[in-house]
C-alpha cells in the first residue's frame, strides 16, 4: 500500500498495522513500526478520539492547534475514524483485518471482546493476524481487569519503591517508564510473532503487561531477594553496590563519574594528577573501594576533590574519552548538543502554517533500511477514504453509506 506519508520502504515495508490504541504505550509501539516502513492505520472512535490529541504542548496558528505530544507518538500513520459500537463499524474493522498483519490495542482486557472484535473473533477473520494487547496487568490473572496507568506499573512492579533517597519517601521515575517499557516489549513481541506468522501462516496473541515490563527492568532486585532475602531500597544517586558510580558536584553543575573498575580507577588517578592514589593499599582494588565504609570515608572525598574545580565542559574534554565521566544535562542541553544532531536524534516535521515540529528521532539505526521518523501525524480520520478503498476494497458509494449511517465521520 502506497501513500503520501510513507517516504521510504523500510525494513517493514508491506506490513499493515491497525492501531486502535490510545495515549502512549500502544501508539508509541505502532509509531516504531511506522518508522521502519510499516503501513500503520490509526483507528479512532470519532465520538471519543485519542485523548492525547488534547495534551500539551501545542503547535498553533490563529485558532488552530495541534498537540505536539500526539504528533510525536503518531507520526507517519494514516488516520481513520470508526465507530465500533455499531454493527457496521465492527464489519468495517473485520474487512480491514482481512488485509492486515497486526492489530494493536491497549484497552482494559475484555473491552475488545465486548465490542465483538477481540482476538478470538479476529483470528477467525484472519488466522495469521498478530494481535498485540498492551494492558496494566496483562490478559490473564486475578488483577487483569484493574485499571492502570504508568504510576500503577511503577508501584506494582517494584520500581517506585527502589527510587529516591533512603531517608525520604520513594520517588517515581521522572519519565512514564511504565508505558515506555511496555512499548519496547510490545515492539519486540510483535516482531517475533510476525516472523512466526510469515513462516507458518499462524498468528497469535502478544500479551504485554505494564507491571510485567517494569518488573523486568528492576535489574538484580528479584535475584537479590530470592537468593539472599534482601529487599531493594532507594540509594539516591548511588548504585546498589558499584562505587564510585554516582553524581558529583563540579564548578558549574554536576557530572556522573563511574570509574569503578581497577583499570578505570588507575586511569582516573593519572588523569587527575594523583597517580600514587592508585597504589594506596587501602583502596588499590575494586573490592576494597566498593566497601561502603571505605568508599564514604576515603574514595568519595578523593573523587569529589578531583572534580570540584572544573566545569562540566572541562571535565568532559579532559576525561570523557578515557573514563565514564558525563555532564548531567537538562533536556535543552541535550537537544542542542552537537552529538545529538550527529546521531539524527532530533528530526523535523513540517506542519505548514502551524510550523515545524522538532521531536526525537529513531534510536534504532539500521544500515541498509534506515527508519524515516521525520514525518507528520494524522489529523482525525484524515485518510479514511484512501484506506477503505485500497485496503478494504470499498468503493465511494459504500463509504458514503457508512458516513450517512454515522459509522464514519
Amino acid at each position: 500500500m502506497t501513500n503520501e506519508i510513507t517516504t521510504a520502504p523500510g525494513a517493514l515495508n508491506g506490513v499493515v498495522v491497525l492501531d486502535l490504541s490510545r495515549v502512549l504505550a500502544g501508539p508509541y509501539a505502532a509509531q516504531m513500526l511506522a518508522d521502519f516502513g510499516a503501513t500503520v492505520i490509526k483507528i479512532e472512535n470519532p465520538r471519543d478520539p485519542d485523548v492525547s490529541r488534547s495534551f500539551p504542548p501545542y503547535l498553533t496558528h490563529g485558532d488552530e492547534e495541534f498537540s505536539a505530544y500526539y504528533a510525536q507518538y503518531n507520526r507517519g500513520k494514516l488516520g481513520v475514524g470508526l465507530d465500533l459500537a455499531t454493527p457496521e463499524g465492527v464489519q468495517v474493522l473485520k474487512d480491514l483485518v482481512r488485509s492486515a498483519d497486526v492489530v494493536l490495542e491497549n484497552f482494559r482486557p475484555g473491552t475488545m471482546d465486548k465490542l465483538g472484535v477481540g482476538y478470538g473473533v479476529l483470528r477467525e477473520v484472519n488466522p495469521r493476524i498478530v494481535y498485540t494487547a498492551v494492558s496494566g496487568y496483562g490478559q490473564t490473572g486475578s488483577r487483569s481487569r484493574r485499571p492502570a496507568f504508568d504510576n500503577t506499573a511503577q508501584a506494582a512492579g517494584g520500581l517506585w519503591s527502589m527510587t529516591g533517597y533512603p531517608d525520604r519517601p520513594p520517588v517515581r521515575v521522572g519519565a512514564t517508564i511504565g508505558d515506555l517499557s511496555a512499548t519496547m516489549f510490545a515492539v519486540i513481541g510483535t516482531l517475533a510473532a510476525l516472523r512466526h506468522a510469515e513462516a507458518t501462516g499462524e498468528g497469535q496473541l502478544v500479551d504485554i503487561a505494564q507491571v510485567d515490563s517494569i518488573m523486568a527492568l528492576t535489574e538484580t532486585a528479584v535475584v537479590d531477594y530470592t537468593v539472599t532475602g534482601a529487599v531493594a531500597e532507594p540509594h539516591g544517586n548511588q548504585h546498589t553496590w558499584v562505587r564510585p558510580y554516582e553524581l558529583f558536584d563540579c564548578a558549574d553543575g554536576q557530572v556522573f563519574f563511574g570509574a569503578y573498575t581497577d583499570k578505570l580507577w588507575r586511569a582516573a588517578c593519572g588523569l587527575f594528577g594523583t597517580p600514587d592514589v592508585a597504589d594506596d593499599p587501602e583502596i588499590d582494588t575494586m573490592r576494597k573501594r566498593i566497601d561502603p565504609e571505605v568508599y564514604e570515608r576515603k574514595v568519595k572525598p578523593i573523587v569529589a576533590g578531583w572534580l570540584a574545580g572544573f566545569t562540566k565542559a572541562q571535565l568532559e574534554e579532559m576525561a570523557g574519552d578515557v573514563v565514564p565521566l558525563t555532564a548531567i544535562k537538562n533536556i535543552g542541553e541535550v537537544v542542542d548538543d552537537p552529538g545529538t544532531a550527529e546521531r539524527d536524534m532530533i528530526v523535523e516535521a513540517d506542519y505548514g502554517e502551524l510550523g515545524t515540529l522538532r521531536m526525537f528521532g529513531q534510536p534504532i539505526k539500521l544500515s541498509a533500511t534506515p527508519a524515516t521518523p521525520a514525518r507528520t501525524a494524522n489529523r482525525l480520520a484524515e485518510h479514511a477514504d484512501q484506506v477503505l478503498i485500497e485496503l478494504a476494497g470499498y468503493d465511494a458509494r459504500r463509504i458514503a453509506e457508512l458516513r450517512a449511517a454515522g459509522v464514519l465521520p
